[in-house]
């Protein structure tokens, strides 16, 4: 049928979404891995989340043999030294390293290549399962760097969206030899050849004596025009792809061309948005359907389609495994048990420009208040706009940093109107949010898929379930497309 179906195939069926900000942790990789399938860790803030880490929680002997095995061990003396010799309490706030800018060197670089590594690694002990990383194509100044850490560890596949990445295959290549690289950096005002837009990174200083195995990539895409677009135009092989549907948590591809929006706010999908999976399948890669699969039903139907399986966030996001604060994921799914949660794809959370699923979970950012209670402030900037100052140099502006500022810096005053600090938010949801001088936590923003409420399938009897009763609840539809049982149904 597909490639996923062979039995001599490692491609895997399920592909465990990667969820940021470190919702998709190792633990949750390490799970769905260990059951034979493709658990992804996601990449996003990665550097502050491991130093934030090491703050609360110290060094067990899990991660100190994670830190024994990194080829530059003079990287974790200096970053344990000053992250993890002293453990944060109360309302303490974290020390957070400083925001990057194309010009970063020292403990900035080294961190993120560490982090990277340390994830990763945690992530593939005790099974022999593969691991993946997500990054987004939007958040540019880490990327080198986590690639590399990534890669040191023996990540097995590279995912990316929020954008199309036609550079990061030959990056990886470039990586695995152990050779510097040069990425591009959108930076407003400056021309495509200006020296202000390009990155360099060099692993140099990371390797040790092991041989690097090169990934897989796959490139998270929204259409088929997409798809056939990165395929042709990539400097190196694309391996697959993950074709998203706007039902998806997390940052959407906007419509295509013009569009209107319903009563609700949210934009409206039309004919241009529907992915002809014939044009996919023409391309000769295996693919995997995401968005929306709530079912071993919607599994059967996307193998149907050719595709090699599907990807799922939502309802790996709520499992016990996951990395989000334990509280606030009790609240969720006790408001699922007990009525309807709803989710809202805003035009104006995120900086980026692109579309957000915001859920409405109280006490967290969605509500009105919390919004209006929060003070603007910017101070991890993993999402801002780098752009050309008028005296040639860069600056760097963010739609949810305060608003003088961001005006000040020729920033347009209407782009500030519901903007939202997800990086702030999001560290907040995996429960490692900021505490402020008054001793008040950052409120945490929740994002997941159109369909939230079917996770009231996992909770019949139960107020909470494992990483393992997701696949379990999934892998009906693949046994259903194994035997051609066009009458299944979930």
């Amino acid at each position: 049928m597909t490639e996923a179906l062979s039995p001599n195939d490692t491609i895997p069926w399920l592909i465990q979404g990667g969820m940021g900000i470190a919702i998709s942790g190792w633990p949750l990789a390490r799970a769905v891995s260990s059951l034979g399938q493709l658990g992804v860790v996601s990449g996003t803030a990665i550097d502050n989340v491991f130093v934030r880490r090491l703050q609360d929680r110290g060094i067990d002997d899990e991660l100190q043999r994670a830190l024994d095995s990194f080829p530059a061990q003079r990287v974790v003396v200096d970053i344990v030294g000053k992250y993890g010799s002293v453990r944060r309490t109360g309302s303490t706030p974290y020390r957070s390293l400083p925001a990057l800018t194309h010009a970063s060197t020292g403990r900035s670089i080294d961190a993120i290549v560490l982090a990277s590594f340390i994830e990763v690694k945690l992530a593939k002990m005790g099974h022999r399962g593969q691991v993946g990383i997500n990054l987004l194509t939007k958040v540019q100044l880490p990327t080198a760097a986590t690639l590399c850490g990534a890669i040191l560890a023996g990540v097995d596949y590279v995912l990316m969206g929020a954008g199309v990445p036609t550079h990061i295959p030959g990056v990886l290549e470039q990586l695995t030899r152990g050779e510097p690289v040069d990425l591009p950096l959108s930076v407003t005002g400056a021309s495509s050849d200006h020296p202000a837009t390009s990155l360099h990174f060099d692993p140099t200083p990371y390797l040790g004596s092991d041989v690097l195995t090169r990934p897989r990539f796959v490139g998270i895409v929204s259409s088929h025009v997409l798809a056939a677009a990165l395929a042709k135009r990539s400097n190196g092989p694309v391996d697959g792809f993950v074709v998203e549907r706007p039902t998806a948590g997390g940052h959407n591809a906007p419509p295509r061309g013009s569009f209107g929006v319903d009563d609700a706010g949210n934009p409206q999908y039309g004919d241009r948005d529907v992915v002809d999976f014939d044009a996919l399948a023409g391309l000769g890669k295996p693919f995997w359907i995401g968005g929306g699969i709530t079912s071993a039903e919607q599994v059967r139907a996307a193998f149907s389609l050719g595709a090699s399986g599907v990807q799922v966030g939502t309802l790996f996001a709520y499992c016990n495994e996951s990395g989000m604060d334990p509280e606030l994921r009790r609240r969720v799914l006790h408001e699922l048990k007990t009525g309807t949660v709803e989710v809202k794809t805003s035009l104006r959370a995120s900086s980026t420009g692109y579309p957000f699923k915001v859920a409405s979970v109280s006490e967290t950012i969605s509500e009105p208040s919390v919004y209006a209670e929060r003070a603007r402030k910017c101070d991890l900037g993993y999402l801002r706009e780098a752009y050309l100052q008028p005296d040639g140099s860069t600056g760097y502006r963010c739609a949810a940093e305060p608003v003088g500022a961001y005006v000040r810096k020729g920033g347009s005053l209407d782009a500030t109107d519901g903007s939202t600090c997800l990086c702030n938010g999001l560290m907040s949801t995996c429960g490692l949010g900021q505490f402020r001088a008054d001793g008040r936590r950052e409120p945490p923003i929740v994002t997941s898929g159109d369909y939230i409420n079917d996770l009231r399938q996992l909770l019949v009897g139960r107020d909470s379930y494992n990483a393992s009763d997701v696949v379990a609840h999934l892998s009906a539809g693949v046994d259903a497309a194994l035997n051609g049982d066009a009458s299944f149904t979930s």
